[in-house]
């Protein structure tokens, strides 16, 4: 059927209803930035354009946009999924498309500044990531930090190793080690800059004011000996005990079970091959076997399990002689960690002094007579605390909720526990997410901390970030401690944080290089776990508004890092780690496998996702489909080639990356 080259009625007033509201989009988006210009005459040159596509971002998403957006792709139109580095941009595009469906001529309003379009936004993301996190890495645009273990300051070679396997930024943790163990990592690193020729950040992660469980009372004084069983209960290796003398203790020169100090004398009189016998704390009848002597100590072997204490009495040589050095008794023993043990429904005393916590005391027939009590390391969360409010233990591995608040301790019920118990210990975490926490981001030790940071970092890490007079206190510090201007990252890891974002962004904006790091671990558990998602995607889209580099964060590839071996579901969390700027790398003894796997990820990624926006490469599996079924040899050989492809990009790929 003809139309006579006109456009069908029902289309022109689609297109008309559509354009009516992205009008009035667009119209909210320009008295946007005008609401705000006191605050945007603060932000540095460097981020006016940015700070602008923020805003009109944040007016973007004060609507239901999900109607419209069918609309939109049923009409094959954008659905500004895709808006978030150009924002305005991509309105005033939809809208002249729209016009022209209408038949009607349409000059955008004059803008207050220049518009950020979509090659313009991407440049300026890419802009600020180098200025914050330095070149990157051919064939590679996703950076990687790596948080130094004290190792780095006694081993070149690690640091070393770790650049030359990738590390763009060396970030360390000041809740930990020196300001000696920093400098040293430090120049380990200048001196594998100029051996390997590459560059690499120094980033300083202030620690914050971290909410902390108290110390525990010590445990009893007792040495649990116990051999190697095979699962029918047979012994299959005998328990290590190291004997020492007890004024001149020695340690073991290889691992041992057990370290017993005892008396020199009777030391000195023992002989391999002879028994040692002895009542444990049970009262069991034991015996060791002596196997060698040395001059520093004696190696013994047990094959039942045995319970010391100090004064356990040791005996060798002839039964029942007593006299002289044949009997002798374990010297002082180290006291064993203290735990709360706690199950759901359970009540746990919080106090505000730092007096030893203990486990809850029981009657002869298990009944609880006190609560077990722990103390916390910041005890003026307890005026912003109210009944009511959940409260986190060990990165929300205990959840509770305040049942009372009284003026010197706050009562906690227990409502998340595994069926059979968690063990709560000294300087575990807190989160309290309910709570208004009126908590300076600055304690004293980041205030004595900043002085060293000022002179050394590229980059600032602003930990538990949650206020725009957060940010505004960090910089009037570091101006009066420096006249360059270190970089600033916040790190997002409460709820306060998040929800305060936007602000603290525009605020950061003040001086010239500015990134965020996504905290996980805390952020999980203020925010709940089932939300984490649903969080660090909202984060992703208002930094790419504000082109703010972003640093995805916790226990990305941890399995691997520290045992050696990574879980299926850490590969797809590191290759998501794509959609940000930097993906950071926690300590562990094979960190520097770790780093390699991570480069190759990233490397990989980078012909798939870009942001949010899938990257049609040629698929190699699209071959496998044709009009003849191949052969059995041509099958084979597809598949080669296939296994090929997941291990290096096309030639044609390649040479287009490097150019």
């Amino acid at each position: 059927m003809k139309n006579n080259g006109k456009k069908p009625q029902k289309t022109k007033a689609q297109a008309k209803e559509v354009l009516s509201e992205l009008l009035a989009i667009r119209a909210e988006l320009a008295a946007q930035p005008s609401v705000t210009q006191s605050r945007m005459s603060q932000v540095h040159a460097n981020y006016q354009e940015s700070a602008h596509n923020l805003l009109h971002y944040m007016a973007l998403r004060r609507r239901d946009l999900r109607p419209l957006q069918l609309r939109l792709a049923s009409m094959g139109l954008s659905s500004l999924g895709r808006a978030e580095s150009h924002v305005l941009a991509t309105v005033d595009a939809l809208v002249g498309v729209l016009q022209q469906l209408v038949d009607d001529a349409w000059t955008p309003p004059a803008a207050t500044g220049s518009v950020v379009d979509f090659n313009h936004g991407e440049s300026l993301l890419a802009e600020h990531a180098r200025n914050l996190l330095g070149p990157a890495p051919p064939g590679r645009e996703v950076r990687i930090m790596v948080t130094m273990p004290v190792e780095a300051a006694r081993d070149s070679s690690l640091v070393h190793n770790l650049l030359q396997q990738g590390m763009d930024c060396m970030r360390i943790n000041c809740a930990h080690d020196t300001a000696s163990d920093w400098t040293r990592m430090i120049q380990n690193l200048r001196h594998a800059e100029q051996a390997l020729g590459r560059s690499c950040r120094v980033v300083m992660d202030l620690a914050g004011p971290k909410l902390r469980t108290g110390p525990m009372e010590p445990g009893p004084a007792v040495v649990r000996i116990r051999p190697q069983r095979n699962v029918f209960g047979t012994v299959i290796a005998p328990a290590r005990i190291w004997l020492t003398p007890e004024t001149n203790p020695q340690q073991p020169p290889s691992p041992a079970s057990a370290t017993l100090p005892v008396p020199n004398e009777w030391l000195a009189h023992l002989r391999p091959g002879e028994q040692v016998r002895f009542k444990d704390a049970r009262e069991s009848r034991r015996a060791l076997k002596i196997v060698e002597v040395t001059d520093q100590g004696c190696w013994a072997e047990a094959t039942q399990t045995a319970y010391l204490v100090p004064g356990t009495r040791l005996r060798h040589g002839r039964k029942k002689e007593e006299s002289g050095h044949r009997s002798a008794k374990v010297g002082n023993l180290p006291a064993t960690e203290n735990v709360i043990h706690l199950h759901k429904g359970d009540k746990l005393i919080l106090t505000r002094d730092q007096v030893p916590g203990r486990p809850a005391s029981y009657d002869s027939v298990g009944q609880i007579l006190t609560p077990p009590r722990i103390g916390c390391s910041i005890p003026a969360v307890f005026d912003d605390v109210e009944a009511g409010d959940s409260i986190w233990f060990d990165d929300g591995r205990i959840g509770g909720v305040v049942d009372q608040v009284e003026a010197r301790q706050v009562v906690v019920r227990i409502t998340q526990a595994r069926t059979r118990g968690e063990t709560l210990r000294a300087d575990k975490g807190i989160n309290l997410p309910d709570s208004n926490l009126q908590l300076e981001a600055l304690t004293e030790k980041d205030l004595a901390d900043l002085a060293f940071v000022a002179q050394h970092a590229d980059i600032v890490e602003l930990s538990f970030a949650n206020s725009a007079q957060d940010v505004e206190s960090l910089q009037k510090h570091l101006a009066t401690l420096c006249t360059r201007q270190p970089a600033v990252v916040l790190k997002i890891e409460t709820k306060r944080g998040f929800e305060n974002l936007p602000a603290m962004l525009l605020t950061a904006m003040k001086i010239p290089c500015c990134g965020v790091m996504i905290a996980r671990g805390d952020l999980a558990v203020e925010c709940g776990f089932e939300r984490l998602a649903e969080v660090q995607e909202e984060i992703l889209w208002i930094c790419e508004a504000a082109h703010v580099p972003v640093i995805w964060a916790t226990q990305v590839l941890e399995s691997l890092a520290k045992e050696g071996m990574p879980s299926r579901a850490e590969i797809t969390d590191a290759a998501m780690g794509h959609r940000a700027e930097c993906v950071m790398l926690n300590k562990g003894v094979h960190i520097v496998s770790a780093v390699r796997v991570l480069d190759d990820i990233l490397r990989r990624m980078r012909s798939h996702q870009a942001k949010k926006r899938s990257m049609l490469r040629e698929l190699h599996l699209a071959h496998t489909l044709s009009e003849a079924p191949p052969t059995s040899k041509a099958a084979l050989q597809e598949l080669s080639q296939l296994h090929d492809g997941l291990a290096k990009d096309t030639p044609q790929l390649k040479q287009a990356q490097n150019a």
